[in-house]
């Protein structure tokens, strides 16, 4: 009988624990949206309002297996404005979303390497059954840093997925997400297709 009680008690108090972690995880992604919103470089400020984000699901914050690739030579990524940008594949990503397996490769581009402040920087491009419905056409971006992958793990959060800048005015090189990172599933975290059309 005291077995079963301290179990139960258990039970209770990991629920709680859980819960408790849960609303702080909330509250960071929310955190973490206000500033994308507030310190967005592209949106002003009376268009800011128009920002539209799935509701918060700490099930789209998934831990990922990573798989160097050694790529050398590249490929060239088609833009929204018909460019091509030269990118390197980096590596791969494995996960489970949705009770369903999922892979998306990882891209470095070759320009900004070459800079100081970005030569760590990492890409992942992607679309998914929201695309061109509850989000954006085009599809949407994650990025990290190398530093960020530790023991060939990494924590990739949708929670934190963003439109390119083209969702939002003309005039920009938006990279479109390779074919080979079409999840087929619905990723129903991160931002939504914006509010107001330009």
């Amino acid at each position: 009988m005291r077995r079963i009680f301290y179990l139960s008690l258990l039970f209770f108090v990991s629920q709680g624990v859980f819960a408790q972690d849960n609303d702080t995880y909330i509250t960071a992604i929310k955190a973490y949206q206000k500033d994308y919103v507030d310190s967005h470089e592209v949106v002003k400020k009376k268009d800011r309002r128009y920002f539209r984000f799935f509701p918060i699901t700490s099930d789209c914050n998934v831990r990922c297996s990573f798989e160097k690739i050694t790529d050398t030579i590249g490929f060239t990524m088609k833009t929204s404005d018909n460019s091509l940008q030269h990118y390197y594949k980096y590596g791969q990503l494995q996960f489970s979303l949705s009770g369903q397996a999922c892979r998306l490769f990882v891209y470095q581009s070759s320009k900004l390497m070459k800079t100081e402040k970005y030569k760590d920087y990492l890409f992942v491009p992607f679309t998914d059954s929201t695309t061109g419905i509850e989000s954006y056409g085009s599809g949407r971006y994650l990025d990290f840093y190398i530093g960020e992958i530790k023991g060939n793990k990494l924590q990739l959060d949708f929670n934190k997925a963003y439109n390119p800048y083209c969702a939002y005015a003309t005039g920009y090189h938006c990279p479109f997400p390779p074919k080979e990172n079409s999840l087929p599933i619905a990723v129903r975290a991160g931002e939504m297709n914006f509010g107001k059309k330009h």
